[in-house]
């Protein structure tokens, strides 16, 4: 099993959890200063497939006390699926005693933030033309849900790409972020995971949000956006299959170069800058003041 370095302390690969990482010192070892608090903020790919050797290290060795999960309604749904699919197969069962268990971790308080809701999806359903509306009406009707994905898919967000997707989140999922900083900052969560799929698009807008708040130089949120890509390798094959079967192109499976940055001038170009939005979205002076508070480091 492989090791990572995480700032001056050696951290040993987790067996089932990808993508894993504590954001406060990546950030201090890129940027070589104390700016963000370690061992408070951590990012990951979804643990739903975690060993129990894992499930023990997120609670016992990082402290874990909340997981901050952004995924959809939709992924919640296939990945219980999977589950009760492996629970069909004994000979899976018998080999993997993590089935055996509960899908969520004991004693971890769970945050399930779908930050692409309602508004997000009424965004992109407006740029469909009206044939693909009905035909979509029509397959939601009769519960073919990832076929209606699928045209959604090939039709608006390929199209639309990692960036437009990620400027349609900050536009128009402005209550589910506020709802993830709330979470970030509130000091009885704290050590928090933030996480959704691959952990990389909709976990790094987040980061990347709070970490424009604590005043971290830009190139240190590139660099540990950046990360994602080489994080997610061990599973690339499968992801980008999944990602095909529903329309997407293999831009969905990597890390843009120039994404934080698109991120941060429309930002700055359409809500004046990360502070101006997060206040425009709810998260007032005070709660900015509260989260640097928890996390960024007194100079």
């Amino acid at each position: 099993m492989a090791d990572v370095r995480e700032g001056e302390i050696l951290v040993e690969k987790f067996e089932n959890i990808l993508n894993f990482r504590d954001v406060g010192s990546t950030i201090n070892k890129f940027t070589g200063k104390k700016l963000v608090t370690e061992g408070l903020l951590f990012r990951s790919a979804r643990p739903d497939d975690a060993t129990l050797l894992d499930r023990k290290r997120l609670v016992e060795q990082f402290g874990i006390k909340t997981i901050v999960d952004l995924r959809t309604v939709t992924e919640h749904a296939n990945q219980v699926k999977k589950r009760q699919g492996q629970l069909k197969m004994p000979q899976i069962v018998q080999s993997n005693e993590t089935l055996s268990k509960p899908l969520k971790i004991p004693d971890v308080n769970y945050r399930l933030i779908n930050i692409n809701g309602k508004s997000f999806e009424r965004s992109l359903i407006h740029r469909l033309s009206w044939w693909s509306l009905i035909k979509i009406a029509f397959l939601m009707l009769f519960r073919q849900r990832m076929k209606a994905i699928a045209i959604m898919c090939r039709e608006v967000m390929g199209p639309r790409g990692l960036v437009g997707l990620g400027k349609d989140t900050i536009d128009n999922s402005g209550p589910e972020i506020l709802e993830t900083l709330h979470a970030l900052s509130n000091r009885a969560n704290a050590p928090v995971l933030v996480h959704c799929t691959q952990g990389k698009d909709r976990t790094g807008l987040v980061i990347c949000l709070a970490l424009l708040l604590l005043g971290v130089p830009v190139d240190a949120i590139v660099h540990d956006y950046l990360l994602s890509e080489e994080e997610l390798v061990p599973e690339y094959e499968s992801r980008l299959e999944e990602i095909r079967s529903i329309g997407l192109g293999e831009e969905f499976a990597g890390c843009p170069a120039d994404w934080v940055q698109e991120m941060v001038s429309h930002l700055d170009i359409k809500h004046g800058g990360a502070r101006g939005y997060a206040k425009s979205i709810g998260f007032q002076e005070l709660d900015q003041e509260a989260l640097v508070e928890r996390m960024a480091c007194v100079s």
